[in-house]
């Protein structure tokens, strides 16, 4: 994964008459990154992703997919993404691969070597030739996936894709979505109400609200540059706390509790023992995705 962004929002804001739909949406996706969207139902995440596609107009902010504005140079920025905001839609009686030559033909022309290709990246190579009323609802999602990445996009923006699958297709959908990512450093966002889907398929997460975003982080590890929550367990908390008080410690049953940034911990292990107290153990306490996640929406403001 590189850093290069493909897209990039900045304070995006829209309302319908009284409703504030977005609020100073800022965001960035880079090439290669499965990037989580994740908030409740209503909370604004189609409007957000209809907005970067320019089917929803945006009050203030911009949006630019691969370095172009959605607002000033529209086809230019949109060529460069692909998207499912709804149900894909095919014709039944066609094969997939027969589909996929009848979207290529809309557009500029896409070789039958690249339609075998996709084919192949989401997983249907062997029910290429096969008609789409023979599919699965997985495999309509799949086909639609290969449907918007025929134009090799460097994004791709997807509405709750797993609504309706079972759990072997969101498995198959998962790994499909992974190997796109790696091999094609195509940039993913995906929308969804699923903490359990960012946890399996997404690099980091922003957490959306109202309209808000309320936080973007990592979803698997904690950045070493940001504060964590550490827990000294000691027998002597007020001599302890007396000794490193300049670390702002909070008294907790067995011990004192630190928001300290990581290289701090061993110097405050150090002024402690110096001091004479005794440190039984050091329990760095991270927040998992859903701690993150509840605390944020039932903190954030309505």
């Amino acid at each position: 994964m590189n850093d290069t962004p493909v897209l990039h929002i900045e304070n995006v804001s829209k309302r319908i008459r009284h409703n504030q739909i977005l609020s100073s949406v800022s965001l960035t996706v880079k090439s290669g990154e499965i990037l989580g969207l994740l908030g409740p139902n209503g909370s604004g995440k189609t409007t957000l992703i209809r907005s970067v596609l320019g089917l929803v107009s945006i009050n203030t902010g911009v949006i630019s997919i691969g370095g172009y504005s959605v607002k000033r140079n529209f086809e230019k920025a949109v060529s460069h993404a692909g998207a499912i905001v709804e149900n894909p839609e095919f014709y039944n009686y066609m094969s997939g691969y027969y589909n996929l030559v009848h979207f290529a033909n809309m557009s500029d022309p896409i070789g039958r070597g690249r339609i075998a290709e996709v084919f192949d990246l989401v997983g249907l190579g062997e029910r290429i030739h096969d008609p789409v009323r023979t599919y699965s609802l997985g495999m309509r999602q799949r086909l639609g996936i290969a449907q918007a990445v025929l134009h090799k996009p460097q994004l791709l923006l997807l509405d709750e894709p797993t609504n309706g699958l079972d759990p072997s297709g969101i498995r198959e959908l998962r790994e499909y979505l992974k190997n796109l990512r790696d091999k094609e450093n195509v940039g993913i966002v995906i929308s969804t109400h699923l903490l359990k889907e960012v946890e399996d398929m997404c690099d980091r997460v922003a957490i959306i609200k109202k309209g808000r975003i309320l936080s973007v982080q990592p979803v698997h590890h904690e950045a070493d540059d940001l504060p964590i929550r550490v827990l000294f367990e000691t027998n002597q908390p007020l001599e302890a706390e007396e000794a490193v008080k300049i670390y702002s410690p909070q008294p907790v049953p067995g011990g004192l509790e630190f928001l300290v940034n990581r290289e701090d911990i061993p110097h405050i292990n150090r002024k402690l023992t110096e001091n004479g107290i005794d440190v039984f153990a050091i329990y760095p306490k991270r927040k998992n995705l859903e701690e993150s996640f509840l605390e944020l929406t039932e903190e954030a403001p309505e």
